[in-house]
């Protein structure tokens, strides 16, 4: 073997044509190495001599594996050099937030308590799904509750529809695919995400920029720039994130067959729920979902629920479990049977009877039509959960939210969507502006003083009246959304700051014309003798231009400094809303001094120039400071509630609807109660109610 080794060595060496000096030194080993190997007096050359020599002879893979061979060794595998992936981190940990929120879900839903449903699917009927060959290959796709990764493993295209009617289980098989996905994902596969489908429009917005959207709201740390855009649109693009895409019969009426069409037109592996109706008429007015294997969630039957209801209590009855007589008129066919099919029906029946010791679950025998069971079911669910006496009270404020989620819409009980009133907000910005004013320029003056009350109450009709209209004239043009940003400089002015600059000039104009006019007319009801002369429109047009300017310049710098936030806290709606108030508040208290500071410099501009035609108007440097900062805190004020989402959650949430005795005073933890009682859900920043159905019937229920 020696003698073979020297000879390839000499045999290369030569080819090469290098000397053995030559070799040693491109080598870096000794020259008594090179010669006693190729002489054969050196028979066991260490592992890196034999790797030294192959590189500086430049051998290919099969002449250092002969290399190798001869010297007695066999090569090791030499790993190649970890790539850098620039999203790796952001991908894990959105992986740990969606892992930690579904665990969370699962456990306030009781899924595993004391065992999940068993919630079982068979293959879709052949005019549901695309053709074989379109999909990549058959497979098998029968299967239950804890083989759901695996059946969609085995289908090649990686796009999959699940079917079912309402309440069928769909919610509770999406959450396990994700949780059960995540615990076998390698480090190179995609992170399950679910979406709730019911708020894209197609005909608005794309797939992949709704659920880049989508992403940056439930997760505000993805709005930071990316190697491709934001965070969010890199991994989408990148097909980092598996859309699970739950509830497409959610989507508005009218846009189910678009909708089809613009998810035909990606190749996006993809997983996505729908009641049958909905996905049967979509399909016969375009196609199928292109590529996409379909499974049916199949009903529970007797059997599943005997092993499972009388599992939830310990109580029993005169042959049994306290379920047996539900579960023989189960068996006996009949309205029961027909109800007790689905897992929603079947989980509302055990928090009703099961999780309620005085109730007995045989007072369903007595209910005679599946439509009266059904509506029993769901309105006994609140008065179960939360008591009769304090059931009373909360009625009426899910009855609202129901309605409300109705007319938008939606599922999602949003905080900056509680409600948009021109009128409403006008009202507040009003009275907030006027007490506001009364305050500040009563401290200034030392005393109570009529002519402040009245120029109060005048300044704030007027500036409510100004900024409704501001409110109506944005709103109606882009809706509010929480403020997630913080300052930094970006660099040049773009339309955006142009647009707010824009506003402020116009809406900063009229305030001020008011301002002017108000001033003179609080002045002259309180001393008539006085002249109303043409003085005062002098005035008002000294103050329109210095209000509208002076606002121009703060809504162009807020905007022009206003940069993505990474808010890693932010995936509940209480985190959320708590970082959208710190950035609001940050916002405001720089517009203040800057508007403050502008109008004391443009005053004196002002004046100079009036000064100069001849016109009498005196606006010393303190009086022109604290007309700036009056203008500034009631600007702020009037921009906080009537153009922000938090100033709007302000408005309605905690002053207008519980005003009314539509929400309750503490509101947000109204909402938490009811999500820790399991009449509500989380997803991310948004409440929903834990089934559409449950929506449904509150809706209606007035």
């Amino acid at each position: 073997m020696a003698s073979q080794l020297g000879s390839l060595l000499r045999q290369w060496r030569q080819r090469a044509g290098l000397s053995q000096e030559a070799l040693a030194q491109r080598a870096t080993v000794g020259i008594r190495t090179v010669r006693g190997l190729e002489t054969g007096e050196r028979t066991d050359p260490r592992m890196g001599t034999v790797r030294a020599l192959a590189d500086a002879l430049e051998l290919t893979g099969a002449e250092r594996a002969e290399l190798f061979a001869a010297a007695g060794r066999d090569e090791p595998p030499v790993a190649a050099p970890a790539r850098f992936d620039p999203l790796h981190e952001t991908v894990e940990t959105l992986k740990v937030a969606i892992e930690a929120r579904w665990r969370r879900e699962e456990e306030q839903r009781q899924v595993h308590d004391p065992v999940p449903l068993p919630v079982r699917w068979d293959a879709a009927p052949e005019a549901l799904r695309d053709s074989w060959l379109n999909i990549g290959g058959e497979a098998g796709l029968a299967g239950r509750l804890d083989q759901v990764v695996e059946v969609y493993r085995r289908v090649p295209s990686k796009r999959l529809v699940v079917l079912g009617r309402a309440g069928s289980g769909k919610t509770v098989l999406t959450t396990r695919f994700v949780l059960d996905l995540l615990a076998a994902r390698d480090t190179a596969d995609p992170v399950p995400v679910i979406f709730g489908l019911g708020s894209w429009h197609p005909g608005r917005v794309g797939l992949r920029d709704w659920l880049a959207e989508q992403l940056i709201r439930e997760y505000p740390f993805l709005s930071a720039p990316g190697p491709g855009g934001t965070l969010a649109s890199t991994l989408v693009d990148s097909q980092r994130v598996l859309p699970v895409l739950d509830g497409f019969d959610e989507i508005a009426t009218g846009l189910h067959r678009s909708a089809l069409l613009a998810l035909n037109a990606t190749t996006l592996p993809l997983l996505l729920t729908s009641r049958v109706d909905e996905y049967r008429d979509a399909v016969a007015g375009t196609d199928v979902l292109t590529s996409a294997a379909a499974v049916v969630l199949a009903d529970l039957t007797a059997d599943d629920l005997a092993g499972y209801l009388p599992r939830t209590t310990r109580r029993t009855g005169p042959g049994g479990s306290a379920w047996k007589p539900v579960l023989d008129e189960v068996r006996a066919g009949g309205p029961l049977a027909e109800v007790l099919t689905t897992p929603l029906m079947v989980s509302l029946a055990r928090r009703v009877y099961s999780d309620t010791p005085d109730h007995d679950p045989a007072a369903l025998l007595a209910l005679g039509t599946p439509d009266e069971i059904e509506r029993h079911l769901l309105s006994s669910f609140v008065p179960a959960v939360y008591g009769p006496a304090r059931a009373a009270r909360v009625r009426p404020w899910l009855t609202h939210l129901a309605e409300h989620l109705t007319r938008l819409g939606t599922h999602d009980i949003a905080w900056w969507q509680f409600g948009t009133s021109a009128r409403v907000t006008g009202l507040a910005v009003g009275v907030a502006v006027g007490v506001a004013d009364l305050v500040f320029d009563t401290l200034l003056a030392g005393q109570v003083m009529l002519q402040l009350w009245l120029f109060a109450v005048m300044i704030g009709l007027v500036t409510g009246g100004i900024f409704g209209l501001a409110h109506r004239f944005v709103v109606l043009r882009t809706p509010l959304q929480p403020v997630r940003t913080r300052l930094r400089l970006r660099g040049r002015a773009g339309r955006r700051v142009w647009s707010r600059a824009l506003l402020g000039l116009a809406f900063g104009g009229a305030v001020g014309a008011a301002y002017g006019l108000v001033r003179r007319l609080a002045y002259w009801m309180v001393t008539p003798e006085s002249a109303m002369t043409r003085e005062v429109f002098v005035d008002a047009g000294a103050f329109a231009l210095v209000f509208g300017l002076g606002a121009a310049l703060v809504l162009g710098l807020v905007a022009a400094l206003e940069a993505p936030l990474d808010v890693r806290a932010a995936l509940s709606p209480e985190g959320l809303l708590r970082s959208n108030r710190r950035a609001v508040l940050l916002l405001v208290m720089m517009m203040v001094p800057v508007f403050a500071v502008f109008v004391v410099a443009a005053t004196g501009v002002v004046t100079s120039g009036l000064a100069a035609l001849r016109f009498a108007v005196v606006w010393e440097p303190p009086t022109a400071l604290a007309i700036g900062l009056v203008g500034g805190i009631g600007g702020g004020l009037a921009y906080v509630l009537s153009l922000t989402a938090w100033g709007q959650w302000v408005v309605f949430a905690r002053v207008w609807l519980p005003l009314t005795g539509r929400l309750p005073w503490r509101v947000t933890a109204f909402l938490d109660d009811a999500y820790r009682r399991g009449v509500l859900r989380r997803a991310g920043a948004v409440y929903q109610f834990r089934h559409a159905r449950l929506q449904e019937h509150f809706a209606r229920s007035r």
